[in-house]
């Protein structure tokens, strides 16, 4: 049974912020970490990652066996992807089925997942850095929701099938979202799954 006394959060992780809480190395002093948004709790750690330039949805527990568990339990994730280009039919089907992507080197299949053209442009908090716009070429948004969590993954996805990845926001892990929230918000929950 879970430890009542442990503490959950969802953050809206904003662009250029790691999903860490302080700085292992030197080089990375000029980096934007999770602590500098919320005064966490000792102990917090985040539950899955999202890298530098990616947005959206990341949650923060005190507790190593409820981040064990969700991970654990494939818990899908929900990505909205702006992509390069008017994604095609093709293209979504080949993302739906499982492409072969490079995981650490290695040849990686990802799993089938659901995945489908957003028709209109997700009202999302606007991006510290700014998206080149429509007179560079047309975008087109996608909604990926995998329960696999691979390096990089939803990017290498959309540029194996040729729709490169120009803004990535997770949007919802299992049951919670970033509906209504601002980039930057920190929100104490109950429970993570």
């Amino acid at each position: 049974m879970e430890d009542i006394n442990h503490r959950h959060f969802k953050v809206f992780k904003p662009y250029g912020y790691l999903s860490q809480f302080i700085s292992n190395a030197s080089k990375q002093q000029s980096k934007k970490f999770l602590g500098t948004l919320f005064s966490f709790p000792v102990g917090s750690m985040a539950v899955g990652r999202l890298d530098e330039p990616s947005e959206g949805l990341l949650l923060v527990t005190t507790s190593g066996k409820t981040s064990a568990l969700v991970n654990s339990k494939k818990v899908d994730k929900e990505y909205y992807a702006q992509v390069d280009g008017v994604i095609t039919k093709e293209a979504i089907a080949e993302l739906k089925n499982g492409v072969t992507i490079s995981v650490e080197g290695k040849s990686y299949v990802t799993k089938p997942c659901n995945v489908f053209k957003l028709e209109n442009i997700p009202v999302l908090p606007k991006r510290a850095k700014k998206i080149r716009d429509d007179r560079h070429g047309p975008t087109s948004w996608v909604s990926i929701t995998l329960n696999e969590g691979k390096f990089r993954q939803v990017r290498k996805m959309t540029s194996i099938v040729g729709f490169p990845t120009l803004r990535l926001v997770r949007v919802r892990v299992g049951k919670h979202t970033i509906k209504k929230m601002d980039a930057g918000e920190v929100i104490e929950i109950d429970n993570v799954l």
